[in-house]
């Protein structure tokens, strides 16, 4: 009898065949190394590449949750984030060849107008508590603007895979493969709408709460998960106080493009990827959503969060 742990061990390579078999035939169709690189570019062909990309690494995350041990790893980094970077960006730059930043794998900027933005497991420290709602993240800048995005979070608290995703050229965010028809600019900021906070923010509700007034707030992994469903019109704001680097917010910056909104710095600035020390450190604190709550967010004393009884990471 096969065990829980070898069905999830097979299962992972079972994807990592499938992502090294494919890299060719996709490198082919999107054009990459050889071909035109500037406006050229297919960009919505291409997201639909990318997400295929995407959700088959996501199985690399479903698998390492089921396994009867636990997810490998302790801390912030696990085993199976290395892997899954490692087979993305083989898969990204055989789909597009241009600079990669990645979490994992280190970054080979040499600059070119694109950049692959990979995260391959945001919310790695939930994920091995054991928490549900990390994602991997995938985001396209061209001339330091986020123009592709896909975030899939496969483990989620409601049960169901969530991929989250847009390209320049698309008329509308793509929800799970459907185009979203809710609109994120058509949201009001009531106490009926959710701000989206990390999972720590449930140890400081009471400051929270009245921080993000009038609306409630949802706890969760994940700042670009948080992003992407803030886009997608779950909520009207999505924030992380602790520092955050490329790699864990330009897919989800993508994706309110999209939707016509704005992830600003902690000064209520529009967040910048022109240079090295850019990439590294984006911000000390973000805020993405509806322009007008981010910048009212932004100018809230955050600091209260930390001042009293301080034990966790607010990420």
């Amino acid at each position: 009898m096969t065990s829980r742990s070898e069905k999830a061990s097979n299962r992972f390579l079972d994807v990592a065949l499938q992502l090294g078999s494919s890299s060719e035939s996709i490198g082919r169709i999107a054009g990459a190394p050889g071909s035109p690189q500037s406006k050229q570019l297919d960009l919505p062909t291409l997201l639909s590449l990318v997400i295929d990309a995407v959700c088959q690494a996501g199985q690399l995350l479903v698998a390492e949750w089921e396994r009867v041990e636990g997810p490998r790893g302790h801390g912030d980094k696990a085993v199976v984030d290395v892997e899954i970077e490692k087979l993305l960006r083989q898969q990204l730059l055989g789909l597009f060849f241009c600079d990669f930043w990645g979490e994992e794998t280190g970054h080979t900027l040499k600059g070119h107008p694109w950049c692959w933005v990979v995260d391959p497991n945001d919310g790695t420290s939930d994920f091995l508590r054991g928490l549900k709602g990390s994602a991997v993240s995938v985001g396209l800048l061209y001339k330091h603007t986020p123009v592709l995005g896909v975030v899939y979070a496969p483990v989620t608290e409601e049960g169901i895979p969530d991929c989250i995703a847009w390209a320049e050229g698309l008329p509308a965010l793509l929800r799970n493969g459907q185009p979203l028809i809710l609109k994120l600019l058509d949201l009001p900021w009531s106490s009926g709408s959710r701000v989206m906070l990390s999972s720590a923010a449930v140890n400081k509700s009471d400051i929270n709460l009245e921080l993000c007034s009038p609306s409630a707030f949802v706890a969760m992994p994940s700042i670009a998960y948080r992003l992407a469903k803030v886009a997608a019109g779950d909520g009207v704001c999505g924030v992380s106080l602790y520092p955050v680097s490329a790699h864990d917010v330009v897919a989800g910056h993508a994706l309110l493009r999209g939707a016509g909104g704005v992830l600003l710095n902690e000064n209520g600035m529009s967040i910048q990827y022109v240079t090295d020390k850019d990439m590294q450190a984006v911000s000390r604190r973000c805020f993405g959503g509806l322009e007008a709550v981010c910048k009212t967010l932004a100018a809230r004393d955050w600091d209260r969060v930390f001042s009293v009884d301080d034990n966790s990471q607010p990420v």
